[in-house]
């Protein structure tokens, strides 16, 4: 994998592990959980994906016993986001959600379907393994949170999103475009895919 392309992907799995953990410290709060409950929620949302890819692609160790900074700074978090979110309205974390999930569903799915075509996958099933690691965090999420997962219930395109936006990068990669704007063109394409799906109300059909 190219150096460049490879620190692109560091920092976008950095990003995608702190919007999911920022979702999942929402959720922990909607559902007053305390600091243990949280830093719980919190540490599945922002790992459940890329653990789910890891074991796909069979790379030991999981990325997460690998970067341990990230394991600590989210159980620090954790034990500030209770108090901190108490201070929030409910709209503003409505919309925090909204737009950390959209970040962490972009940012995990490009960089899992990246992952993939380096382990010599086959097209589709590389753009498999980038939806599964953009969904399965929010997915861990809402089951922890006795919720039905976000993906099940929402009609408006959440995974299609992903879908299309890994396909999109996987087009970019065959016309030898520069990997690193591959990657950032295809991840904006999905978080604004997924936001405009809220903002227009577009719905997938029943």
């Amino acid at each position: 994998m190219h150096p460049r392309l490879t620190l692109a992907l560091t920092i976008m799995e950095a990003l995608a592990i702190f919007a999911y953990a920022i979702s999942g410290f929402i959720e922990a709060r909607t559902r007053q959980l305390d600091a243990v409950g949280t830093f719980l929620v919190a540490m599945a949302t922002a790992f459940g994906g890329g653990t789910v890819r890891d074991v796909l692609l069979e790379r030991r160790p999981f990325y997460w016993v690998e970067h341990q900074p990230y394991v600590i700074a989210i159980f620090v978090m954790s034990l500030f986001a209770p108090m901190l979110l108490k201070m929030t309205s409910k709209l503003l974390s409505e919309r925090v959600l909204l737009v950390a999930d959209a970040v962490g569903l972009g940012l995990f799915s490009i960089s899992g379907t990246s992952m993939a075509l380096d382990a010599q996958m086959p097209w589709f099933t590389s753009v498999m393994i980038g939806v599964l690691a953009g969904v399965f965090g929010g997915v861990i999420r809402d089951v922890l949170c006795n919720e039905v997962p976000l993906i099940l219930k929402d009609s408006r395109p959440y995974a299609t999103c992903a879908f299309v936006g890994c396909w999109l990068y996987l087009l970019l990669d065959y016309f030898n475009f520069d990997s690193v704007y591959s990657v950032l063109i295809a991840t904006a394409f999905i978080l604004l895919a997924r936001l405009a799906t809220f903002k227009f109300n577009v719905r997938l059909p029943h």
